[in-house]
């Protein structure tokens, strides 16, 4: 299976209100949330998915109601004017990368690979994994760790990988694992998913990316049109609550006469979603999932 879709039925329950309304899904991947939502739709219904990675467009729908967009969802209003759409009833992302990438070895998402340092969604874009561990300055390095990986010895690391590269380029997921063979058995897999996760944030420029879309997501969204986020891990999480809550990523949100702040988005419930039990156990890259769903005000 190229992807197992998380939350598929709460996320499409959530999204489509209006059979004969025109959607969005953001993360196009193996289909899976794109054929749910084309279950629902009428005749007259219509949905476009994004996906920049080459590899999802072979699993495309043959079906005059969808269209799939290779691009980046950054591009989501623009690409949307492209086809004549301005507004739309709802729209779905489903972030992080999908099963099909973290199993692909030489993408080398994995921490369980040995693959060339890679990490790119689209993979025509110049800047990767390689790069940044051998290219990046010593405080760059830091930064992305600690903000990124939420890696507290983010210092250390980054002195670690600047010593080492000065003798030899780190060109493999094993070389880079190799500088941190001292991490204790106990906290090496939670370390190398934090330290994974930093670099690829840093590769495909993924937290600034989703504030593009977020902002993008509510300027095509009609009154009372609903945006439904899945994230997995909290950086992207705390990103999407606040948006969801004020329609801002920092700063004081303005108020009323009456100095009440005003809303972006009414939320369906003031508490994330949650996979169950036996998702979880049948899908365990559902085990970090978190659902919001704001309707537009």
């Amino acid at each position: 299976m190229y992807h197992n879709p998380v939350l598929l039925k709460q996320s499409v329950d959530d999204l489509v209100t209006n059979p004969d309304g025109i959607y969005v899904d953001c993360t196009f991947g193996g289909g899976g949330h794109s054929r749910e939502i084309l279950s629902r739709l009428s005749d007259k219904g219509r949905l476009f998915s994004f996906d920049q990675d080459l590899d999802a467009l072979k699993n495309t729908i043959d079906d005059p109601r969808f269209t799939l967009v290779n691009q980046n969802f950054r591009f989501l209003e623009n690409s949307l004017l492209m086809y004549g759409v301005s507004q739309v009833d709802g729209v779905l992302a489903d972030l992080g990368v999908s099963s099909h990438q973290f199993d692909e070895a030489d993408r080398g998402f994995s921490t369980r690979s040995n693959a060339p340092l890679d990490m790119r969604m689209n993979v025509m874009q110049n800047l990767d994994a390689k790069r940044v561990i051998n290219e990046y300055e010593e405080s760059e390095l830091a930064d992305l760790f600690y903000h990124y990986g939420e890696l507290r010895e983010a210092r250390k690391l980054a002195r670690e990988i600047v010593h080492h590269r000065k003798t030899k380029s780190i060109d493999t997921t094993e070389d880079l694992k190799k500088l941190f063979s001292y991490i204790p058995p106990h906290k090496v897999n939670k370390f190398y998913a934090q330290l994974f996760q930093a670099i690829r944030i840093e590769v495909n420029q993924e937290l600034e990316v989703l504030k593009e879309m977020l902002v993008q997501a509510f300027n095509v969204l009609k009154p009372e049109g609903r945006l439904v986020v899945i994230s997995y891990h909290s950086l992207e999480d705390r990103l999407v609550k606040r948006f969801l809550k004020n329609g801002m990523f920092e700063g004081e949100p303005e108020r009323d006469i009456y100095g009440n702040y005003k809303k972006a988005f009414e939320l369906i419930k003031s508490k994330a979603i949650i996979p169950d039990d036996r998702e979880i156990e049948e899908n365990s890259r559902a085990r970090s999932a978190k659902m919001r769903t704001g309707i537009k005000v």
